[in-house]
């Protein structure tokens, strides 16, 4: 059954056209339309991870002050920058967030996306290794954070601690349990969807991808899923997978709706991000009968369990409660959501 959430890229701009104005606008919005999405019934609240631009970055204050306020609806992200962080501090935050949401957290990683600044991840003390990319760090970090969140212990004992300590090697605390199985990787590509299956991980897919076959975003990203499903097929893992998707979608039901997304991108587009050639999926717009037509041609989504809808943060928490339930009464229900 298809679940259904938003991902947030947690913009703000000081202009009179935005209603998150600073960063304290947008990070209380995200909680309030955290809250408003689950009492609509969505499945799943995630924010976007950007360092030094105008949009959210540190997620897990967020992500704790979400779970602390909603009971059911899934907490995460899409995803975290793995080449600016430290995995261990990492792994204590995820485990605090996690407990406090008593095990909601679905936590998107990857190497990341184009930089605002020159090898950013420079400023926060990190560096690749000798004949490593800043892509191999990435992986690398994510490595180490995956191990260390299965709670077994790694490190000496001080002999003569403050606090007694239980017997055996210390392991991060908090732990908590399961966390590591709820740990996804964005990928843009069939070789990174490969790599995130055989570690044992979720996989994000989002509205681009490289653009490996010169076939329509779906089909592409539809083919990337397959791919992952067989490769951790065949890595014997024991759990089933879970494969999200991004889409931009609005299903026009109001004349605000129509002047905001009437004239929507209705085609993909082809750019080249941190030089790859990349293909971007169009945005659906369009009223609710069209729109589920629209949909069940995609063939990704098809493929996917989870489908995160891409909101326009800056028109504020009201207008964008109301996109959600716009898809999710008039659209979702066709598409096999409950």
């Amino acid at each position: 059954m298809l679940k259904i959430g938003f991902l947030s890229f947690g913009h703000w701009s000081p202009s009179s056209q935005s209603q998150s104005r600073s960063a304290g606008d947008t990070l209380l919005q995200s909680i309030d339309l955290a809250v408003a999405a689950e009492e609509l019934g969505a499945d799943g609240a995630y924010f976007r991870v950007h360092h030094f631009a105008r949009q959210l970055a540190s997620p897990f204050p967020l992500l704790a002050a979400v779970g602390a306020r909603t009971r059911r609806i899934e907490i995460g992200t899409g995803v975290i920058d793995m080449r600016y962080e430290n995995p261990l501090y990492m792994a204590e935050d995820a485990g605090a967030a996690d407990l406090i949401s008593r095990g909601r957290l679905q936590l998107g990683v990857s190497r990341g996306s184009p930089e605002q600044v020159i090898e950013g991840w420079r400023h926060f003390g990190y560096a690749p290794a000798e004949g490593e990319s800043d892509a191999d760090m990435g992986r690398r970090h994510t490595e180490t954070f995956l191990d260390v969140i299965r709670g077994e212990g790694f490190a000496q004992p001080n002999p003569s601690p403050m606090f007694p300590n239980p017997p055996g090697l210390l392991r991060i605390e908090p732990h908590s349990e399961g966390l590591r199985d709820r740990i996804w990787w964005g990928s843009a590509s069939n070789a990174t969807a490969v790599w995130a299956a055989t570690q044992g991980m979720n996989l994000q897919s989002s509205t681009l991808k490289k653009d490996e076959t010169g076939e329509p975003f779906h089909v592409q990203q539809a083919k990337q899923i397959r791919i992952y499903k067989q490769a951790w097929k065949d890595a014997g893992h024991a759990r089933q997978p879970r494969v999200s998707v991004s889409r931009s979608i609005f299903a026009i039901v109001n004349d605000l709706d129509r002047a905001y997304f009437g004239r929507g991108q209705d085609s993909d587009q082809i750019g080249i991000i941190d030089d790859m050639r990349a293909v971007f999926g169009r945005s659906y717009a369009a009223e609710p009968d069209e729109l589920v037509d629209q949909l069940k041609a995609d063939e990704a989504i098809a493929e996917a369990d989870t489908l995160l809808l891409t909101v326009p943060n800056q028109l504020g928490v009201a207008y964008n409660a109301h996109v959600l339930e716009a898809v999710l009464t008039h659209v979702a229900p066709a598409l096999g959501w409950r």
